[in-house]
């Protein structure tokens, strides 16, 4: 019991247990944020008109305003400016992180409300053969090429077999948000192939991450056959209430928004059920942005009960703002200086050669094996092959499981940009020779109807759809 004295007299009275409030962002750290977030932001739509003037997707500017921000460029060219504009403090990285991954995780959503699902029916055997080939070849090239890295690669205890495998998975992986985002902005989307490419992007990235998991189970604690079982019975639940409850409380929470007289409610409602959805599978052990992306194709389902337009402005919002935002923050965490050593350049161009054949050479053989041409075959292999953020991510897991040298955290993190930046002109050629079908011009209908930026303007690619590209916006 606490006292308070008040001049001769001592009162005792109880003082109040409840906690304190927390205290808010400190002045200097809100300040940083602010400064991040404008001066990122403003470069990455610099850097990512610059880069649609080139006739490359935006992504690849705002890849490089990121590498321009961080310890590539500006960490060496001006040290003091780095260090109080970037600090390398957990706390401050964090709230950063927290802003791109709002992105990230609301444009996976709406890559999913544009998921045709009928054609994931219709060439669903097909969509799983070149997955199951996209993914095995790399990983088994990969695995080979871990195997014959030198130790200057390779954590100083780190088990040579557990690298190996690491490696293998970092070939293998596809990344969902740099696929998305470069089909948009080619204004490939619509088209089957484009389709494709997300269906099996989505397939090979589950599949990645269940592997990464088996990986750092390995590294760290030994593979649990228990452990395994229980995270495949976690992907089979999440499965199975997507399909049932999670359809039907889409639709009833979409057509309650569609109902009510609020503005803007479908946009929140929107954002909530795709939210909620990621921190569902987020705790589970899964990646966040598997629910987003399941969200968003329930969502697409329902979305005749809203009206597509209604949802345009939070379209447009992810496009020019949060998602630009996400990239260039991935970018802060590449540090290419180390491919200034010629033995790391060579091994760094051996394993960026293992990453992009094997890929490519797996993917293009299971289109070849399921009855597509050639040139579509060589579209899907050029859309599987970029990997972007998720190379990232999954480098920074390997140093985490102390796996990786900061050697090989570079050249993996070198892999992710050369096949962001090979993607679109690979597919430009490919899909200029990829004739046009009576379905596709349906879903570019459905497309425009939601003011979906497919054909990005003159000089910046080759899609035919409608609509303005989401780097044409700002």
């Amino acid at each position: 019991m606490d006292q308070l004295r008040f001049a001769d007299e001592e009162f005792v009275m109880p003082i109040s247990a409840a906690p304190l409030p927390v205290a808010p962002i400190p002045h200097h750290a809100l300040l940083l944020l602010l400064l991040q977030v404008g001066l990122l932001l403003l470069l990455a739509l610099l850097l990512g008109r610059l880069a649609v003037r080139l006739r490359m997707p935006a992504i690849v500017g705002e890849l490089c305003a990121g590498v321009l921000m961080g310890p590539s460029l500006l960490s060496t060219v001006i040290p003091g400016v780095a260090d109080w504009l970037f600090p390398q403090e957990a706390a401050q990285m964090h709230l950063l992180d927290a802003v791109g991954q709002l992105g990230v995780l609301l444009l996976v959503g709406f890559t999913g409300v544009h998921l045709d699902l009928s054609l994931v029916r219709r060439h669903g055997a097909r969509a799983a053969g070149v997955s199951a080939a996209g993914l095995l070849v790399p990983l088994a090239m990969g695995v080979g090429l871990g195997l014959l890295l030198p130790g200057v690669m390779r954590a100083e205890d780190a088990d040579p077999l557990v690298f190996a495998l690491f490696v293998g998975v970092a070939m293998s992986v596809s990344a969902i948000p740099v696929i998305a985002r470069t089909l948009m902005d080619m204004g490939l989307l619509h088209r089957t192939v484009g389709q494709l490419t997300l269906v099996v992007g989505t397939v090979d990235d589950a599949v990645g991450w269940l592997l990464l998991s088996i990986v750092a189970a390995m590294a760290t604690t030994g593979l649990d056959g228990g452990e395994l079982a229980l995270t495949f019975g976690e992907l089979g639940l999440v499965l199975l209430c997507v399909a049932t409850v999670g359809r039907l409380v889409v639709r009833h929470a979409l057509r309650a928004a569609a109902r009510s007289e609020v503005r803007g409610l479908p946009i929140a409602v929107c954002v909530v059920l795709v939210m909620l959805s990621s921190a569902g599978t987020h705790a589970l052990g899964l990646e966040a942005v598997f629910g987003a992306f399941l969200c968003g194709i329930l969502i697409g389902r329902s979305a005749d009960e809203v009206g597509p337009p209604r949802l345009e402005p939070l379209n447009t919002t992810v496009l020019v703002v949060l998602a630009p935002l996400f990239f260039a923050t991935a970018g802060l965490r590449m540090d290419l200086t180390a491919l200034a050593d010629p033995v790391i350049a060579l091994w760094a161009l051996a394993v960026a050669g293992t990453a992009i054949g094997g890929k490519f050479i797996g993917a293009f053989v299971g289109a070849l094996g399921a009855r597509m041409t050639r040139w579509e075959a060589l579209a899907l292999g050029a859309g599987m092959n970029a990997r972007g953020v998720i190379e990232v991510v999954i480098a920074m897991a390997g140093v985490r499981l102390g796996l990786l040298t900061t050697e090989m955290f570079s050249v993996v993190v070198l892999v992710a940009v050369l096949t962001s930046v090979m993607a679109p002109p690979l597919l430009r050629v490919a899909m200029n020779r990829v004739e046009r079908t009576a379905d596709e011009e349906l879903r570019e209908r459905r497309a425009v109807a939601w003011h979906t930026p497919l054909a990005p303007r003159s000089g910046s690619g080759s899609g035919s759809g409608a609509g303005p590209s989401a780097s044409d916006f700002g």
